[in-house]
Parts: structure tokens; C-alpha cells; sequence
């Protein structure tokens, strides 16, 4: 009997330790790595091809937050189509290149940073600055930006 009642006391131990080890290790997600460079390049090119305020639009998230000199944070996919009602885009344009990304363990959220470029088409004046963009993956997949920012005056690099 004592043999029999040590043998289950060694296989409860056993499963025991197996449940933590098992319970304790990493749960198999593994990150996406070049999705959020991908899309935010897929977002310059819309802002490129099709404007900066239809890019912005289609990659924002409906609560995402846009931050900006001398403004007040923008909140929320409304606001902004609101703000740009009536504005037009045609006399700049906007790119910008995604130079890292970093993607959350959950593989829910990231950001990525970079350099961008803005020209205005009259003059051929081109200013450059940085920026930062959080992304959060969204219900179907896609991946949206929650906070766009960035800074101006980066000087130019002679060659």
C-alpha cells in the first residue's frame, strides 16, 4: 500500500511540475516581423498616389490621435474628416520612410518611426522632419495607426 500511495504522490509532483513548466512558457505567438514597415509604406504611397488627407483617412483608427505643432491633439477619425472637409492636398505632398518597427509579444500592438518629406509642388521647397506612429491591429487584421507625430526641421545632409 505505502509503494502504491508513494507512486501517486510522485505522479501528481510529476504532472504538477509539468502543468507550470508548460503554463510558463512563452505561448507560441510569434510577431509579424516587416508588417507594420509594410504598412506604413503602403500608407506613404497612398499619401504619395492619392494625397496626404485620403491616406491619413483610410490608415487612422476610429479613436486613433494625431499630434501636431502648435495644435491641440486631434482625436478620433471624425475630427480629422472634419478637419480636412474642404481643404485641398494638391499643392504638397507628403511621403515619408519607415526606417524601424517594433511589434508588441500580444502581436496587437507597435510603432514604427522614421524620416518624412514634405515638397510644395509651386515652389519645388522641400522641408524633412521625423515622426513617430503607433499602430494597434485591429478585428479584421489590418493594421491602423492610434497616434501620429512628428517634428519638424531636420537639416539637410550634404553629399
Amino acid at each position: 500500500m505505502k509503494l502504491k500511495y508513494g507512486v501517486n504522490i510522485m505522479l501528481f509532483v510529476f504532472i504538477t511540475i509539468s502543468i507550470c513548466i508548460i503554463s510558463c512558457q512563452k505561448d507560441g505567438i510569434k510577431t509579424e516581423t516587416g508588417i507594420l514597415i509594410k504598412t506604413d509604406r503602403d500608407f506613404s504611397s497612398m499619401s504619395e498616389r492619392e494625397g496626404m488627407f485620403k491616406a491619413f483617412l483610410s490608415f487612422i483608427a476610429e479613436d486613433g490621435v494625431i499630434l501636431r505643432d502648435n495644435s491641440y491633439p486631434a482625436k478620433g477619425k471624425t475630427t480629422l474628416k472634419e478637419y480636412y472637409e474642404g481643404k485641398s492636398d494638391t499643392s504638397f505632398l507628403l511621403i515619408w520612410e519607415p526606417l524601424f518597427e517594433k511589434i508588441s509579444e500580444s502581436n496587437d500592438l507597435g510603432y514604427t518611426y522614421g524620416i518624412y518629406s514634405s515638397k510644395v509642388k509651386s515652389t519645388g521647397n522641400i522641408s524633412k522632419g521625423t515622426y513617430i506612429t503607433i499602430w494597434q491591429k485591429q478585428s479584421d487584421g489590418s493594421w491602423k495607426f492610434v497616434l501620429d507625430s512628428g517634428t519638424q526641421g531636420l537639416p539637410d545632409i550634404e553629399k
